[in-house]
C-alpha cells in the first residue's frame, strides 16, 4: 500500500506540475497577444510625455487624460457638443460597416453557391479538375494586392467607381471570395449527399433541396464564414486607401492618417484604434462558438 500510494503520489504530482506549466504558457501567451490591444488602449489616454517615454501602467506611470478621445469629439467633455472630427470619424465608420457588411454578405452569397458546385459536381476545364479549381481560388490569396493597383485604378476610373462605396464593396468582395469557398466547400463535404437525394425523391428540385435542406445544415459555416469576411473587409487598408479620397474612406484608412507637422499623433490614433477594434472584440466575444465550429467543421470526417 505505502509503495502504491507514494507511486500515485508520484503520479499526481508530475499531472499537477504539468498542468501549472502548460496553464503558466497559455497566460503568457495571451499576455503577449493582448498587449498591443492594453497598449493602444492606454495610450488614447496618455499625453504626449507619457508615450515618448513609455509608460504603461495608469495612475503608476501616468495620470490618464482624455487628450486623445477630445480629439476626436468622444471624450465626456465634448460628446454633447458639436464636433466636426467626431463627425467626421462618424462618417469613416458608416463607410466601414456598409463596405465590410455588404461585401462579406455578397461574398458568402457567391462563394456558398460556388462552394456547393464544387462539392457536389465534376466540372473539368480544360486540365483542371474540381480540386484544381478549388487551389485556384485559394491561391489567388498569394497574389500580392499592390500586383493589382494599377489595373483596379484604371479600371474604377472607366467605371466611376473611384471614391465610391460600391466599388469598395466589388473589391472587398473579390478579396474575401477565396476564403469563403474553401470554408463551405469544407462544411458542404460534411453534409451526406443522402439527404438531397431524399429531397429530390420526395418531389424537391435541385434548389428547393439546396435552399431548405444543404443551408440550414450548413449555416454554421456560412456564420463562420460571414464573420470571417466581415473582420477581413474591416480591417483592409490598401485599397481602401488607393481607390477612396475623401467619401467613401473607411477607418483603416482615418487612422492611418493621424499625422501632422509635429509626427504622429499617438493619442489620437489610438483613440481612433480603440475605437475602431471594439466591434471586433465583441463579435469575437459573442460568436467565437460559431467562428470555431465554422473553420472545424471540415476537420473531421
Amino acid at each position: 500500500m505505502g509503495r502504491t500510494g507514494a507511486r500515485t503520489g508520484g503520479i499526481s504530482a508530475r499531472y499537477f506540475s504539468s498542468r501549472i506549466v502548460i496553464y503558466g504558457l497559455l497566460i503568457l501567451w495571451a499576455i503577449i497577444c493582448l498587449f498591443p490591444i492594453y497598449w493602444t488602449f492606454t495610450t488614447s489616454f496618455k499625453v504626449a510625455v507619457n508615450v515618448t517615454q513609455g509608460h504603461l501602467i495608469p495612475w503608476v506611470d501616468f495620470t490618464p487624460d482624455w487628450r486623445g478621445w477630445r480629439s476626436i469629439g468622444l471624450s465626456p467633455d465634448t460628446i454633447g457638443e458639436t464636433s466636426t472630427p467626431r463627425e467626421e470619424f462618424l462618417k469613416r465608420f458608416e463607410n466601414s460597416i456598409i463596405a465590410s457588411l455588404c461585401a462579406a454578405a455578397l461574398a458568402v452569397v457567391i462563394g456558398s453557391c460556388a462552394a456547393y458546385g464544387l462539392s457536389r459536381f465534376n466540372y473539368k476545364f480544360g486540365p483542371m479538375r474540381n480540386k484544381d479549381i478549388s487551389f485556384f481560388f485559394l491561391s489567388q490569396l498569394i497574389l500580392p494586392p499592390v500586383v493589382l493597383a494599377m489595373p483596379f485604378l484604371v479600371l474604377y476610373k472607366e467605371l466611376a467607381l473611384l471614391d465610391t462605396r460600391i466599388g469598395l464593396i466589388l473589391i472587398y468582395t473579390l478579396t474575401v471570395l477565396p476564403i469563403v469557398i474553401w470554408i463551405m466547400r469544407d462544411q458542404f463535404d460534411t453534409i451526406p449527399t443522402e439527404l438531397e437525394q431524399a429531397a429530390l425523391v420526395d418531389g424537391c428540385s435541385a434548389w428547393s433541396a439546396f435552399l431548405r435542406i444543404i443551408l440550414p445544415i450548413a449555416l454554421p459555416g456560412m456564420v463562420a464564414a460571414f464573420i470571417l469576411s466581415v473582420i477581413l473587409c474591416w480591417n483592409e487598408y490598401f485599397f481602401a486607401a488607393l481607390l477612396t479620397s475623401t467619401s467613401a474612406k473607411t477607418l483603416p484608412v482615418m487612422v492611418a492618417s493621424q499625422t501632422g507637422s509635429q509626427g504622429i499623433n499617438w493619442w489620437s490614433m489610438a483613440a481612433l484604434s480603440t475605437a475602431a477594434i471594439l466591434p471586433l472584440i465583441v463579435i469575437g466575444i459573442f460568436l467565437e462558438r460559431y467562428i470555431v465550429k465554422g473553420l472545424t467543421a471540415g476537420s473531421v470526417k
